[in-house]
């Protein structure tokens, strides 16, 4: 239980890569707050970790492209769980079109979500951090912050802000315990890709399958990234003895960017 006394903070904790890092860190101790839009899934998700006998569990929704309704969030989540000592910033949103066709809203709309999020998140969990003198941020990013792809511009761009963000928080906050990384998964087994699969399905009537291999195709492993093998990556960059590691972008893409 090397997470024992800690309180872990993940955005978009309801499904998918958050809701598989709320079950990793929580397996090792911490106490889970799990925030996003939906209540459904974060309800179904903290309900499930609460029959595992996992202490600390809790949700609430919010808007994390909202300063405001973000600083009531984890308020709540201070109240119950005490100070926050890791923040995972996982909420995401990828929508498809040629760059040619991006409306001005669809690119605010990804930058708010992909981007804007992590600077309410991360200055309003920043400052307890630094006062107790211990804190791990980490930033769930894609291999789309490492590299280009055709149809997803506004997504690529906020990724690789993403990333550039951890970056400079960790050559900012060098001489602090605190450590700022990011994971950078390829084509996961989510919602997110499920979307995209649907797109192409749409788009090339190609079937469910075909659409799926197209997507894991990037891999040269030939699959999808399990959720699981990002949340353990997450787990292992907040634990204790991890304290020289920051300022990361970490793959997790079968050798897609290798």
């Amino acid at each position: 239980m090397k997470l024992a006394g800690h309180h872990a903070l993940i955005t978009g904790g309801g499904t998918g890569i958050g809701a598989a890092i709320a079950h990793a860190l929580a397996s090792e101790g911490a106490k889970v707050s799990i925030i996003g839009r939906r209540v459904g899934p974060l309800k179904e998700t903290a309900a499930a970790l609460a029959a595992q006998g996992f202490p600390g569990i809790f949700f609430t929704t919010t808007d994390v492209t909202d300063e405001n309704r973000v600083k009531a969030a984890i308020g709540a989540a201070r109240d119950r769980n005490g100070r926050i000592s890791i923040l995972v910033n996982n909420a995401g949103t990828a929508p498809s079109a040629p760059f040619a066709k991006v409306t001005a809203e669809s690119w605010r709309q990804t930058m708010a979500v992909n981007l804007d999020a992590l600077f309410h998140c991360t200055q309003e969990v920043l400052h307890g951090m630094i006062q107790a003198g211990e804190g791990r941020i980490v930033t769930i990013a894609s291999t789309a912050g490492l590299k280009g792809y055709g149809y997803v511009a506004p997504y690529v761009a906020a990724k690789h802000g993403a990333v550039g963000l951890m970056r400079a928080l960790a050559a900012e906050y060098a001489k602090t315990p605190l450590t700022f990384n990011a994971v950078c998964p390829g084509f996961t087994d989510t919602d997110l890709v499920a979307g995209a699969a649907d797109i192409i399905m749409k788009k090339t009537g190609r079937t469910a399958e075909q659409a799926r291999a197209d997507l894991a195709r990037f891999n040269p492993q030939g699959r999808l990234i399990d959720p699981r093998e990002v949340a353990s990556t997450v787990l292992w960059l907040c634990l204790p003895e991890q304290g020289s590691v920051t300022g990361q972008a970490i793959a997790v893409d079968g050798g897609e960017t290798g």
